[in-house]
């Protein structure tokens, strides 16, 4: 298994455990964060689930490069990417808040990991990227999930060049919710996570439905469906 998964006072922690690879999202990666994070997604007990990675400088460096190369064939990059798209849409069909914690570089997929979370607490060492135009693979899926974080110039930016962001160019781009110093990480999403599980869950549940709904709604028909 090449995650850690937890759970104590409501919280869940699912942690990225692969630095020999960089933490890279493999089909194996990504089926384990997949399963770990919609187990029991009904316990009322639930509240909060945490993405983080061991302690390394890259959070995640995206796809297993290895996966996408021309002799594995078009059946496994079919699986790959399918697979991704599933656990990128449970992250926001997940009843309770996802809050990624990342120190280090969240690169590619791993980025678009990031982008889908509701919140993001990160390091101030920490960097984000999509340097797939580099390589010859356009960040299509990543870019999905960034651009509708960050407005659509700072999309290109990324997208088209491949260079990497600060931790305080993504705080002012809305990429992440908050940068600290490294070692203040953990007692910032602490303080996140029990600020949540003091709220109802149902409340917070069909807020998180709502709030994802309305982005896809004209104004006019998000103010009555809110209404």
């Amino acid at each position: 298994k090449l995650t850690l998964c937890s759970e104590k006072n409501g919280v869940r922690n699912i942690v990225l455990n692969n630095p020999k690879t960089r933490n890279s999202l493999s089909l194996e990666m990504m089926k384990d964060i997949l399963s770990d994070l919609t187990r029991n997604l009904e316990d009322k007990s639930l509240r909060v689930i945490i993405l983080s990675s061991v302690e390394s400088p890259v959070f995640s460096a995206g796809h297993n490069l290895k996966e996408l190369a021309p002799e594995r064939g078009q059946e496994v990059h079919k699986e790959v990417f399918s697979v991704a798209n599933k656990l990128m849409m449970s992250m926001i069909e997940a009843p309770v808040p996802v809050i990624g914690k990342v120190d280090g570089l969240a690169a590619a997929a791993g980025c678009q990991l990031i982008a889908n979370c509701d919140m993001v607490v990160c390091s101030s060492r920490s960097s984000f990227s999509t340097p797939g135009a580099t390589f010859g693979v356009f960040c299509s899926s990543p870019g999905v999930a960034v651009v509708r974080k960050v407005s659509r110039m700072k999309a290109a930016q990324m997208l088209f060049t491949g260079l990497p962001i600060t931790a305080q160019e993504a705080l002012s781009s809305g990429l992440v919710s908050s940068v600290v110093p490294q070692e203040a990480l953990d007692a910032e999403v602490d303080k996140i996570c029990q600020a949540i599980t003091s709220k109802s869950r149902s409340v917070i549940a069909l807020g998180k439905k709502f709030l994802h709904q309305q982005l896809e709604m004209t104004t006019r028909d998000a103010f009555q469906a809110a209404g």
